[in-house]
């Protein structure tokens, strides 16, 4: 009976069709959040978490008595001696003629690195005449033609100079020749067929194409005349950064040696970070990782 009454009930009314079940629509997956695989937002002042930790570490590593004063002094050492060779001078007259040094050699090798790729990378002769020696000047590095150079230019300012701006113009030249190589060929086509001058071909295509480029081989390039002032300031020398960590090393002055460590470091890591933000300034048409 139960059953009777329950198809009397769901049956369709005589003389009418039946309508059909309403099927429900699966309700929409939810969506899943968008990953991200670029580096994330930058920090302001995040390449400084690094060293900051580092310091820090070594604080905390000379503090506990771990670390030998006369190997290593600590950071409150450190600090003092500094202070010590501001206060009598010595410091600031050693740092002056290191950047004097540091600030020749590079402004002679970047001139002439960029010179080079800029003639190498425009014409196909300065291509074969250039390329070639220069590709095997790389090879041997700037520290090797040492004797060489002391034998021709003797020991004073000029050696050191040449030897720091051999390192900077062989970066510059290796960057900036494999920017301006790398210039897709449709921008010389179309600037071929809008018949622009030479000259409007290197402002309006080259330089914005080896900018790239340049400012790469210009931040190695600073990188390399620091490496070079610290070979060069420790042979014959009688000033500088170098000289000093010398005369140190003789008396066993751990701390004066971290001192001119911590000078060249600073100098390094402010250099660096002033080419950055040039090249950020000077390429901010370009959408990058680097932000």
């Amino acid at each position: 009976m139960t059953e009777l009454l329950t198809k009397t009930r769901t049956a369709a009314p005589v003389g009418r069709t039946a309508a059909p079940a309403r099927t429900e629509e699966p309700a929409p997956a939810p969506r899943a959040a968008r990953r991200r695989l670029g580096p994330g937002r930058a920090v302001p002042f995040g390449r400084l978490i690094g060293p900051v930790l580092v310091i820090a570490l070594w604080w905390f590593a000379s503090a506990i008595g771990y670390l030998d004063p006369r190997i290593l002094s600590g950071p409150g050492t450190v600090l003092s001696t500094a202070s010590d060779l501001v206060s009598s001078g010595r410091l600031q007259d050693n740092v002056l003629i290191s950047l004097q040094r540091a600030g020749l050699g590079l402004f002679f090798g970047v001139t002439a690195g960029v010179v080079l790729a800029v003639a190498a990378g425009l014409s196909r002769t300065g291509e074969y005449l250039l390329d070639g020696p220069l590709q095997i000047k790389r090879a041997i590095p700037s520290l090797a033609m040492l004797p060489l150079l002391i034998l021709w230019l003797g020991i004073g300012e000029q050696m050191k100079v040449t030897v720091i701006a051999l390192g900077v113009a062989v970066n510059m030249y290796i960057n900036t020749y494999a920017s301006l190589t790398g210039i897709d060929s449709r921008y010389v086509e179309l600037a071929e067929g809008l018949d622009l001058s030479r000259a409007q071909f290197i402002r309006k295509v080259v330089v914005p194409g080896s900018l790239p480029g340049f400012f790469v081989g210009l931040r190695l390039g600073v990188t390399a005349s620091w490496l070079g002032l610290i070979v060069v300031e420790q042979i014959n020398a009688t000033s500088g950064i170098g000289y000093m960590m010398f005369q140190a090393q003789q008396y066993a002055q751990s701390d004066v040696i971290i001192v001119g460590l911590v000078a060249y470091g600073i100098f390094g890591f402010a250099s660096d970070a002033a080419v950055r933000a040039v090249e950020r300034k000077v390429l901010s048409w370009r959408r990058t990782l680097a932000g």
